[in-house]
């Protein structure tokens, strides 16, 4: 079973490739649209501004070929930025149009008195909605974020789990066969091992 992490100039790819071949798969860290379209599932890191990176995707090419792969059913993972681009649009130093594969914008922490900007640290998830099967047999607990922007999601419905930082914030969306990870699962200790793990697992389901 092979795994494609979609390499466009901004993603930290050694750690999430080393960490999905810890839980058994094959990672394949390309940019190359057929390798991508035939792997069992994908995923789109991203560490950086939206609006580099979204400019990355389009000059390659590979915002349509992460379009496809949701199109075609293939299990989706977004991490942190990736999450993010996933979405419609960014307010990130100006207004950027995402890949718009899900209804949302991302937008800035307000301020908030106690809170500092980046949002940086171990914060404990919130399970919305726990029947979903990237979180079966999973425990509520704490994963590492490291953001200075959230996603407000355009449907409720999509919000699988959130975390608290002066408000309910943004941190596991899915619709179908496309979910994102706000946070790092590869950098959040067990839990976000079991999560990848819970990924991972459709994506053997689906083969």
């Amino acid at each position: 079973m092979a795994v494609a992490i979609v390499d466009y100039g901004m993603g930290n790819l050694h750690s999430v490739s080393k960490a999905v071949e810890r839980l058994g798969c094959e990672s394949l860290v390309t940019g190359d649209r057929e390798q991508i379209l035939a792997a069992d599932s994908v995923i789109l890191p991203g560490v950086g501004a939206f609006g580099d990176a979204m400019e990355h995707l389009r000059e390659s090419g590979l915002d349509t070929v992460v379009k496809e792969a949701a199109a075609a059913g293939q299990p989706l993972l977004g991490i942190c930025l990736g999450m993010q681009l996933l979405f419609s649009s960014s307010q990130e130093h100006g207004s950027h149009d995402g890949l718009d594969i899900l209804p949302g914008s991302v937008v800035r922490f307000a301020p908030r008195d106690g809170y500092k900007v980046p949002h940086m640290g171990w914060n404990r998830l919130s399970f919305r909605q726990p029947e979903s099967p990237l979180l079966e047999g999973l425990e509520e607990g704490h994963v590492y974020f490291v953001h200075s922007y959230h996603v407000e999601v355009g449907r409720e419905s999509n919000l699988l789990a959130v975390t608290d930082y002066g408000h309910p914030v943004t941190a596991i969306v899915g619709q179908g066969n496309v979910f994102g990870m706000q946070f790092h699962p590869e950098k959040s200790g067990e839990l976000g091992v079991q999560l990848l793990g819970n990924f991972l697992k459709l994506t053997r389901e689906r083969v």
